[in-house]
């Protein structure tokens, strides 16, 4: 075996746990590339079988031998001839008799077989690493956010204390835009094209070879679990797969905000959250004392990464007339985005389920701004009670309020103009305005509101 730390990506040797290596080379390795093709080669044969154009018995021939087909076997082969694709038909030829090998790729053109294979893999990535790993992800942030739906925390726009919210709020936002991602993703995978239509997509070596090309293209197809493009050139209109890897890059978005939120709470003068360190982690070479958001900020490095590559899918969208051959060595690395995606899911449902959450750190900071965050209840109570120039009003208390270090209350008490619509709040308004880190609105509610709604909706689409 290999040293791992020969190759070249860091997905490889530094990345991908050893426990997890087996699962992502199933779907996304070179070999699990070739097994998916020779699938698709022999779904032809089956197809053409269906059709009488050869017996069920050469569809089994050929079906047993492209199960052990290896990527080592048709590169060795493609060395000699230069053609990948041509490789691996001659390779499956070699494996059965002669009456069989006649039908391998019969009728096909290489990418009849090429983007059928990666819609089936790519779908089978999505179904096998992607989604559970999203879904765990999303369990542990349901399981948080109705933990802490009611935990008071204050809330920051601009990087500045804002409103009181609650720290389940927070999280159920979250909870929300992951849970739309992964019904978005499970959606565009289940909407993967393939194709078989021939060399410019017009089924022209097709009619000289079955009876019914549509059939055939059909039954390929329906074997394999994939929708049929409608209409191809020699390549599988490109949207399908580009709404896919919009899903997921969508997806990343969301978890690289998620850690970059976490990361910010995490630092030294806010402390309300923190990853579980190990006794025996280093934080710095040189610094002892350090406990970096090391998990977070892998997160946030790999969609640096990722997220760009965006831009390639939608430039391999484009080819010229029937087919052209730059997109060929650009979409070898997208199974690369199904890997960092899953990754990245898998180490933040890790840190989540270790998560510290420093409660009295979240109450010191909402106390740090009580004497402030009045304004806004001021405003609107006012403005109720008929103020014709409540928001103003607030605003220059709140200033005042901050200059002589009292509450914004205080500081209207202390103006005798304001008693005619102070004295018409009631007792809980004036309780409120006393102590306004109770001023958290909904959020409790609608924490628990979203938790039971996104419960319901992955158990609806079979997720959970």
């Amino acid at each position: 075996m290999n040293d791992p730390f020969d190759l070249v990506s860091p997905l490889d040797f530094r990345y991908i746990p050893a426990s997890r290596q087996k699962a992502y080379a199933a779907i996304l390795s070179e070999n699990a590339r070739v097994a998916f093709q020779a699938r698709v080669e022999a779904a032809l044969v089956h197809a053409l079988a269906k059709q009488k154009v050869c017996s069920l018995a050469v569809a089994r021939e050929v079906a047993q031998a492209a199960k052990g087909i290896r990527a080592r076997e048709v590169y060795a082969e493609e060395k000699r001839i230069a053609h990948d694709v041509r490789a691996l038909v001659n390779c499956l030829k070699r494996r059965v008799s002669k009456k069989s090998a006649a039908f391998i790729h019969f009728g096909a053109t290489s990418y009849d077989i090429v983007d059928t294979a990666n819609a089936l893999r790519y779908q089978a990535a999505v179904r096998e690493i992607v989604l559970p790993a999203l879904l765990e992800l999303e369990t542990e942030l349901l399981r948080l956010a109705k933990r802490h739906a009611g935990l008071s925390q204050i809330g920051r726009t601009h990087g500045q204390h804002a409103e009181p919210i609650t720290f389940g709020f927070f999280l159920a936002n979250y909870v929300e835009r992951l849970g739309s991602r992964i019904l978005l993703i499970q959606e565009t995978a289940l909407g993967l094209e393939g194709k078989f239509s021939g060399a410019v997509g017009a089924y022209n070596a097709l009619t000289l070879s079955v009876p019914d090309p549509l059939r055939l293209e059909r039954d390929i197809m329906n074997e394999l679990g994939l929708q049929c493009s409608p209409v191809s050139s020699q390549v599988v209109p490109p949207e399908s797969v580009e709404d896919l890897l919009h899903a997921m890059v969508s997806a990343f978005t969301v978890l690289a905000n998620l850690a970059d939120d976490f990361r910010n709470l995490q630092r030294t003068e806010i402390g309300e959250i923190a990853e579980a360190f190990g006794s025996r982690q280093v934080g710095s070479s040189t610094m002892p004392h350090k406990r970096n958001p090391l998990n977070f900020e892998n997160v946030k490095s790999f969609y640096k990464q990722f997220m760009p590559r965006m831009v390639s899918v939608y430039l391999d969208g484009i080819s010229e007339h029937q087919r052209d051959l730059t997109n060929s060595a650009s979409q070898r690395f997208l199974p690369e985005m199904f890997v960092a995606l899953s990754l990245s899911a898998e180490r933040l449902t890790k840190v989540l389920r270790n998560l510290m959450v420093d409660e009295e750190s979240m109450q010191a900071h909402l106390q740090e701004s009580a004497h402030l965050i009045a304004a806004e209840p001021l405003y609107i109570l006012l403005a109720r009670h008929g103020h014709p120039d409540a928001h103003e009003t607030a605003r220059r208390l709140s200033m005042k309020a901050r200059q002589d270090g009292c509450s914004v209350l205080e500081a209207a008490q202390a103006e005798r103009s304001l008693y005619p619509f102070l004295k018409k709040f009631s007792s809980r308004e004036t309780g409120l305005l006393k102590d306004p880190v109770k001023y958290t609105g909904l959020s409790r509610q609608k924490a628990l509101q979203v938790c039971r709604r996104w419960t319901g909706e992955l158990k609806k689409n079979g997720l959970l």
